[in-house]
């Protein structure tokens, strides 16, 4: 009787602690998991993808794409109000941040213009969706392979444009409320203007320089020429490298020679000098793709070890490896990562249960939190918290672009 007890004592255990694993894994456990509060109205019907770009404003949640940039309500997913530029217009550019509620647009009729790229730039108020002001930016020739990124930039209350042509460029600065011309700013002699940002107290622009990329600042209340530096001044950077403004408190760029050279991420202080570098591969921690992101002075980056996914963090004063994580469950692939106020959130995406949400302790890679999600999560690009939620970002057309999510 005792030996039969024992088994089922047993029995019941290996049981219990099955059922625990199953109910933590497939989001059904309390104080586990996440369930979904609401989903966000469709921000349109067409089907036609293009690249997109997510703003929270207040109790606002906003996406940007190539036909319009729509409003939704972050309690409860529904449309508040939506932009749409002006006749057969596409929107070509936005700017990354958000300054306050406002931020710019660049728009042009691509299909009737005959090359003239996006003549029109706009400042949006993101909290009801006006359009403030609209006016004439110098013509951009579209060229293949070119990006569309950080044309735009705000802060400080300025509005800052690229102004470049083939053979000349300007950076040019306007009231970013009223539209009002505030400087032009000319780039030095053999350079031409790539992308612009603005960071505290100063604006950058990207140039290309005689077949070399270099980073410049302006002063924001004059347009005054502050410093010109190399990317790396030990062998510089060729105009081939994909140049990319990762943040701009600090300053950190990534340059990849697009497997030619140099990929790493490089930081600069506030007067130019290169003050930490980290390299985009290393040997224990593998290579860094396209899905990183800043916050407290480090850098978040996922990457691939032994084909386990892995979040690895930077410290940007000294380029050094702070920690290294392992991420995700059985059969779970990486969607998102999102850092901010302390904690890194990653989601992943499973086959074989439910998503789930991982949240790390920035400084230390403690883990703090682990839930599965109840409802399928989708086609998840970002994830970030919001008034106690935790709202997913989906992409493509057509698609329900917000949800948020209540923990359970």
């Amino acid at each position: 009787m005792a030996v039969r007890a024992g088994a089922a004592v047993g029995a019941a255990v290996l049981a219990v602690g099955a059922a625990w694993l199953f109910l933590g894994d497939s989001g059904y456990w309390p104080g586990a998991s996440l369930t979904r509060a609401w989903e966000s109205d469709r921000d349109g019907t067409s089907s036609e993808d293009g690249a997109h770009r997510t703003w929270a404003v207040g109790d606002t949640l906003v996406r940007g794409r190539f036909n319009s940039v729509t409003g939704f309500e972050a309690g409860t997913g529904r449309k508040r109000w939506e932009y749409l530029p002006p006749g057969h217009s596409r929107i070509c550019a936005t700017s990354t941040a958000v300054d306050g509620s406002l931020v710019l647009v660049a728009y042009g009729d691509l299909a009737g213009t005959a090359g003239r790229g996006c003549p029109t730039v706009a400042a949006l108020d993101l909290s009801d969706g006006r359009e403030l002001w609209h006016g004439d930016r110098r013509t951009w020739e579209l060229e293949a392979g070119r990006s569309n990124e950080d044309l735009l930039a705000v802060g400080g209350g300025l509005g800052v444009v690229l102004d470049a042509g083939v053979d000349a460029g300007a950076v040019r600065a306007v009231d970013l409320r009223t539209g009002a011309a505030r400087w032009t700013a000319a780039v030095p002699a053999g350079c031409l203007p790539g992308k612009v940002a603005s960071a505290p107290g100063q604006v950058l622009a990207v140039l290309t320089c005689e077949g070399e990329v270099k980073l410049a600042a302006f002063d924001p209340g004059s347009g005054a020429s502050r410093w010109t530096v190399p990317l790396d001044e030990r062998r510089g950077v060729a105009d081939r490298a994909a140049v990319t403004v990762v943040s701009t408190a600090p300053i950190v760029l990534r340059a990849d020679e697009r497997g030619q050279g140099l990929d790493a991420f490089l930081v600069f202080g506030p007067d130019g000098r290169p003050t930490s570098r980290v390299e985009a591969t290393g040997e224990h921690y593998g290579s860094i793709g396209t899905d990183f992101a800043v916050s407290g002075g480090r850098l978040f980056a996922h990457t691939t070890v032994r084909s386990k996914d892995r979040l690895v963090a930077f410290d940007l004063t000294t380029g050094t490896e702070a920690w290294q994580a392992d991420i995700g469950r059985a059969k779970a692939h990486f969607r998102a990562l999102h850092a901010e106020d302390g904690r890194v959130m990653v989601l992943m995406y499973s086959s074989r249960y439910h998503d789930s949400l991982t949240v790390l302790d920035a400084r230390t890679g403690d883990e703090k939190e682990d839930r599965a999600f109840r409802d399928h999560a989708g086609d998840v690009v970002d994830v970030f918290a919001h008034g106690g939620l935790v709202i997913t970002v989906r992409a493509g057309g057509g698609a329900r672009p917000f949800a948020g999510y209540e923990r359970w």
